[in-house]
């Protein structure tokens, strides 16, 4: 597995979509940046070129409904599927699992 990147560093939003595998090109990822469709933090991003950070919670349209990501790490490069979903905690899954066992 690659060695994640610096905790303060940063890196471009179209990349860090199409290194983690949320994707399928870095065109595409540079499509949705362009078309105002990704947020960080709550902030509309306008450009493929904006800065993620680990930390920053990511918000965006994908095969038919909003994914809500937490960046957990800078991947070093487009890897396997297993080391780039390393790099992101889904938050709307994390939210089913809690309802689901406030139920029991």
């Amino acid at each position: 597995m690659a060695e994640p990147v610096p905790a303060g560093a940063a890196m471009r939003i179209d990349k860090f979509l199409w290194y983690s595998r949320l994707a399928k090109t870095r065109s595409f990822a540079q499509e949705v940046a362009a078309a105002r469709h990704l947020r960080i933090d709550g902030r509309v991003i306008e450009k493929a070129s904006a800065s993620v950070r680990v930390g920053d919670t990511l918000t965006f349209p994908l095969h038919g409904r909003v994914r809500v990501i937490r960046v957990l790490a800078l991947p070093v490069r487009r890897g396997p599927a297993p080391e780039a979903r390393s790099c992101y905690a889904d938050l709307a899954e994390l939210k089913n699992v809690s309802q689901e066992g406030a139920g029991d």
